[in-house]
């Protein structure tokens, strides 16, 4: 029962974020304004009930206060002249009695001439005449509920000799009371007015600052922020206007060295990501792409954005990577479109062989038509059916193949060790680790010995994955390492090749074989050249 008036209640409120504050703001003011003229109307009420006593106090004061009223009843007032008094004073006024009375309480005074000479009615006279008080009474009297003020007449010894009693009818004063109360009415009207208008204006403002979304789908984006950040492998950092860390996500900590236990929301942005000089772009506005700063004792690749609201600057986002992930990505796409581009070489060569043979077979010259199609095929066929059995893994005999066919086209002599072997390549390395460091390996071998003394030399490439490691050889017949720069050749910067050249093959295959834990060493071959050697443990370096 209580689940279903709950969804009853669910079902009649307002869906949207805008309604809903129209809806909460306008009870909240239509509340405010009801308690407000409740106790207002109290207020009033009270205060010109009061007044009314006071006034009638006041009255009942002057007329006891005047000489001949004093002389009248101390004397008994054989004249009547209390009467005439009291009935001026009565008219002028507005009191609904004006009542003058002797010590024993009878009525030398009253609006109704007959009720001269009895006793005062409602039994609230005693303070006056035997205290002397002066006091505002209720009590109900010949003429009805009434409010009084009652004070005392003395004589010329000061004694007490009577009494005035001055009224107002309860009827009355309530009446007043009222009028009073409603005349505010139009003022409330308009309060409430405003009050509305007020809550469409507040909610559409807060609909406009939300960009029109709904709480859930506020709640949505911020989880779906939240997942892509963490997912992302690049390190982002967004500050406010004044410069403070408002999000980091757990890449850029990471970048930065930062514990993640340790907050970093509102700390100064100089003091994540030193240099960056993102206070700058607060004042300028500007963009900046590919930006390279020092972060961590690495380089990285920044790319900072500003953030704009109402055409003011109100934060920067900036996101970064380290400098060798990239420059390795854009190895790995220079490869395979190097690999592309010597596919498609090959397949207009073949082309121009199958022509070749066709030309034969119309010639009749069948001999030579098979001499052709057995030398094209045999070699092919030896390192298809040799990576098939050794290197079951298509990514890899994929490379292997490519780099075969530039040194092919190089007129470079590719021999694969035929006892080589590379089944078990764990999922923890990866085969794209393994492109990244054999091919620029060979990469580095092929224009090794395009430089040298014999352009048209030989490579060879060894590789085994039998006991604990993978184990890589490749060897050139080119003029081998310069001895001075052995011992920094995998230094970023450094090339093999002399001057002009990058200098990152070597660097990205260091970089990717300490994330692996490995090791490459250089040494002289037997052709000649430089023979690098390439250990990778299959198990992580902490677990052994």
């Amino acid at each position: 029962m209580a689940s279903r008036i709950r969804k009853t209640l669910s079902s009649c409120l307002p869906r949207t974020i805008q309604s809903q504050m129209i809806l909460l703001v306008s009870a909240v003011v239509l509340v405010q304004i009801v308690v407000s003229g409740i106790i207002f109307a109290s207020l009033v009420g009270n205060i010109l009930t009061v007044q009314i006593g006071r006034r009638a106090l006041d009255i009942a004061g002057t007329v006891s206060a005047m000489p001949e009223v004093r002389r009248a009843v101390e004397g008994g007032d054989p004249a009547g002249i209390v009467q005439e008094i009291a009935e001026a004073i009565r008219g002028n006024t507005g009191a609904e009695f004006v009542v003058v009375g002797d010590r024993t309480g009878r009525r030398l005074s009253h609006p109704d001439p007959a009720k001269i000479g009895r006793f005062f009615v409602g039994g609230d006279i005693g303070p006056a005449l035997r205290e002397g008080k002066a006091y505002v009474s209720r009590a109900v009297g010949t003429l009805g509920p009434s409010l009084r003020g009652i004070v005392p007449v003395r004589g010329e010894s000061g004694a007490v000799a009577g009494f005035v009693a001055v009224g107002y009818l309860t009827e009355d004063v309530e009446k007043t009371v009222r009028a009073q109360q409603r005349e505010p009415r139009v003022f409330v009207f308009m309060m409430i007015l405003i009050g509305l208008l007020s809550a469409v204006l507040i909610a559409k403002y807060f609909k406009r600052a939300i960009l029109g979304l709904e709480p859930a789908e506020i709640a949505s984006l911020y989880q779906e922020r939240g997942a892509i950040l963490e997912s992302i492998r690049e390190g982002v950092v967004a500050i406010d206007g004044e410069g403070a860390v408002r999000l980091a996500n757990r890449a850029a900590l990471n970048y930065t060295g930062l514990d993640p236990a340790l907050p970093v929301v509102g700390r100064p942005v100089e003091e994540i990501l030193p240099g960056a000089d993102m206070e700058r772009l607060l004042k300028t506005g500007a963009e900046e792409y590919d930006r390279e700063l020092v972060v961590g004792g690495k380089e990285m690749v920044f790319n900072m954005v500003p953030v704009f609201h109402q055409e003011q600057v109100m934060g920067i986002v900036a996101s970064f990577r380290r400098k060798d992930e990239l420059e390795r990505l854009a190895r790995e796409l220079a490869q395979t479109r190097e690999y592309t581009e010597m596919l498609r070489v090959q397949a207009h060569e073949y082309s121009n062989k199958l022509h070749t043979i066709a030309g034969l077979l119309q010639l009749e010259a069948y001999t030579e038509a098979l001499e052709l199609i057995l030398t094209e095929s045999s070699g092919h066929q030896e390192l298809i059916q040799l990576l098939g059995e050794a290197v079951p893994h298509p990514v890899v005999s994929g490379l292997i193949i490519g780099k075969y066919n530039r040194a092919r086209e190089l007129k470079i002599a590719f021999d694969i060790d035929r006892q080589s072997s590379m089944r078990d390549i764990p999922s923890r390395i990866g085969q794209e680790k393994i492109v990244t460091i054999l091919g620029n390996l060979i990469d580095n071998a092929l224009e090794a010995i395009r430089d040298s003394a014999n352009p048209q030399g030989s490579l060879k490439l060894s590789m085994t994955d039998i006991g604990d490691d993978l184990i890589f050889e490749v060897e050139d017949s080119g003029r081998g390492v310069d001895p001075e720069i052995a011992d920094r050749i995998f230094a970023k910067g450094v090339s093999t090749k002399g001057a002009g050249k990058r200098g990152v093959g070597l660097y990205l295959v260091a970089n990717a074989l300490e994330e692996l834990g490995g090791e490459v060493t250089v040494s002289g071959g037997e052709l000649g050249g430089a023979l690098f050697t390439v250990m990778i443990p299959k198990g992580k370096a902490d677990e052994e």
